[in-house]
């Protein structure tokens, strides 16, 4: 194991830790406002507040992560966001209402902006290019983390105490982050960089990197389509779940599904992959729209939580696919905007979705499946009918679409260039 390595494993295990606190807090909070609310549509701006003000923001991340040291915003990023979390414990304890919960999980996701692509340009800066796919495997555990570990320790604390306590321990884990930043800072060269041009003229030419390569474009325009169906499954499956079963089924079953993350990222993690990307990447995202559709076909606890298992299981593959795509085809120097752009692009769907999907799935698909209600002898011999039924039906259309994405990604020239890297932009 190299220096670097071990280095990127440090930043690792503090992101593992902090990422079960933050999923913690994510569960309880979709739980909390679901059953105050009972509407699918204020669980989706839940997730819309904590995701699109550090969306907007990212390109400009990326801008500084090629200006200034990446640690240092690492450090500054997460360390401030803590601040929106607090701001958070305060409307649970005062009991401000939703709008104040909203604006502090909007607050939180500010600040983390300044993380992601620093720390996506800190894995170029540490790493050689052999061990790319390993690293992409291991910070893939960290979403697994988020669900397979978060829910059902989150469910345990909300029997001994509430969600303010989830808060507090979220904030104590993003200490861990900081310091583990602090250390990597201390131990290599600062990557601070002096430059004469503008953010603008940063920005353009970040774009410019993206849009002129048309494989990495088609890339960004995929994983923004893959965004607003993973989006939909986000937004609806804990309404869906909770429509027939409890929260202890609902953190099981997330538990559950995102071990299929757990797995493959291992796999990965000690397995590295060396060609063959663009085929890894339709096929996992083919048979991820398959296993979306299963999910959302029946109220059966152990269909959701098999297909579940396979679904995210899938969601390894894609992401290495797409990380080494772009990462050996963009120049070091200028990752650090590259990413941001593509932050912002690629995950357009997931606004759209966390914005949209819970106010159709209301007004639209729960009425059509209701009992009597115009779909319901159509659809009702085949996936059931009821309240949880209007979502799973959308769950089911958004598979499908995913599946059709990832037929015509295969058969695109441009991204199978992609696997032989040429980085004169």
């Amino acid at each position: 194991m190299s220096v670097g390595y071990k280095r990127f494993m440090l930043l690792w295990a503090a992101s593992l830790i902090s990422t079960v606190g933050s999923g913690m807090t994510s569960f309880g909070l979709g739980v909390y406002v679901f059953e105050e609310t009972g509407r699918a549509a204020t669980t989706g701006l839940i997730l819309l507040a904590g995701f699109l003000p550090g969306l907007l923001l990212s390109p400009f991340a990326g801008v500084l992560a090629d200006r200034f040291d990446r640690r240092w915003l690492m450090i500054v990023g997460d360390g401030c966001s803590a601040l929106g979390l607090i701001c958070v414990y305060i409307a649970l304890v005062f009991d401000a209402g939703i709008g104040a919960i909203l604006f502090g999980v909007a607050v939180s996701s500010a600040f983390s902006s300044l993380t992601e692509p620093a720390f996506r340009s800190t894995v170029s800066d540490l790493l050689d290019r052999d061990e790319y796919t390993r690293a992409s495997g291991m910070v893939q555990l960290t979403s697994a983390a988020r669900f397979l570990i978060s829910p059902p320790a989150a469910g345990v604390v909300l029997r001994i105490w509430d969600i303010s306590a989830l808060l507090m321990i979220d904030i104590s884990t993003i200490l861990l982050t900081v310091t583990a930043a602090f250390i990597v800072r201390k131990a290599i060269l600062s990557s601070s960089r002096s430059r004469k041009t503008s953010l603008l003229e940063d920005f353009r030419e970040g774009f410019d990197v993206i849009y002129r390569n048309g494989g990495l474009w088609t890339l960004v325009l995929t994983a923004s389509v893959m965004s607003l169906f993973f989006g939909v499954i986000q937004v609806l499956s804990t309404p869906m779940i909770l429509s027939f079963a409890d929260p202890e089924f609902l953190g099981m079953a997330l538990s559950i599904s995102s071990s299929g993350i757990l797995v493959i990222s291992f796999i990965l993690g000690v397995v590295p992959i060396r060609n063959h990307f663009h085929r890894i990447l339709s096929l996992s995202l083919f048979c991820a729209g398959i296993f979306m559709s299963v999910f959302g076909l029946r109220e059966n606890k152990t269909l959701i939580c098999v297909f579940g298992f396979l679904l995210f299981s899938m969601l390894p593959l894609c992401n290495m696919s797409l990380d080494y795509l772009v990462r050996t085809n963009v120049r070091e120097d200028v990752q650090g905007r590259v990413w941001g752009l593509i932050g912002i692009i690629s995950q357009l769907g997931y606004v759209a979705a966390y914005a949209v999907v819970g106010q159709v799935a209301d007004h639209v698909f729960v009425p059509l499946l209701k009992p009597g209600g115009a779909l319901s002898k159509t659809f009702g011999a085949f996936i059931g009918v009821g309240e949880g039924r209007g979502f799973g039906l959308l769950i089911i259309l958004s598979g499908l679409l995913l599946s059709l994405t990832a037929l015509i990604l295969n058969r695109n020239d441009a991204v199978r260039k992609l696997e032989k890297p040429c980085i004169s932009n």
